[in-house]
């Protein structure tokens, strides 16, 4: 049986990020020339239905030691980052984002292979800055459990040598005696 993780928290989004989207495609179809035709079916329905669906699908979670993130439209994407390999959680603005009264916040994780720069970026968070500093805490808080154990382990083995030590030169101070008669 698998163990379950207690969640700590999870995220709620902005809804407004439904209006980022379909502005942000909007934006992209008009500076690709070949999209504007396009951008009549985008606004007149298909925008608002793939935004719409796409904040529907929008999942977030804090877990003990995850962090848990779902979203997508046709191709869903499922995202488990664990709290130890995350290096640095940074907040990201547009004049897009500020209007709307939104945030991106980027994560970045240790070994990072993704070209793009970060693991996940998730758009819309309300409360940001404190699902942010919660991710950090509970990161700093199973860091230190796992070097508690550790540090014992090393205090131990420490001992252990030190005690095997002790042991040889009292066998290497019988053998001198028993060398001088």
């Amino acid at each position: 049986m698998i163990p379950t993780t207690t969640k700590i928290q999870e995220a709620t989004f902005n809804p407004k990020i439904k209006t980022y989207i379909l502005l942000t495609v909007a934006f992209l179809l008009t500076i690709s020339v070949a999209g504007i035709p396009l951008l009549l079916p985008w606004f007149l329905g298909l925008g608002q239905f793939i935004s719409k669906r796409y904040y529907e699908n929008l999942k977030c979670s804090l877990t003990q030691k995850h962090l848990e993130f779902k979203k997508g439209v046709l191709f869903k994407v499922e995202k488990t980052i664990p709290l130890e390999n995350i290096q640095d959680l940074t907040f990201i603005e547009n004049p897009l984002l500020k209007y709307l009264d939104l945030r991106i916040l980027k994560i970045e994780t240790a070994g990072n292979s993704n070209p793009k720069g970060s693991d996940m970026k998730l758009i819309g968070i309300v409360s940001a800055s404190d699902f942010k500093k919660q991710v950090l805490h509970q990161r700093e808080l199973l860091i230190n459990e796992n070097k508690r154990p550790e540090h014992r382990e090393r205090e131990d083995t420490q001992k252990e040598t030190l005690k095997v030590l002790g042991e040889i030169r009292d066998i290497l101070k019988d053998i001198r005696k028993d060398s001088t008669k």
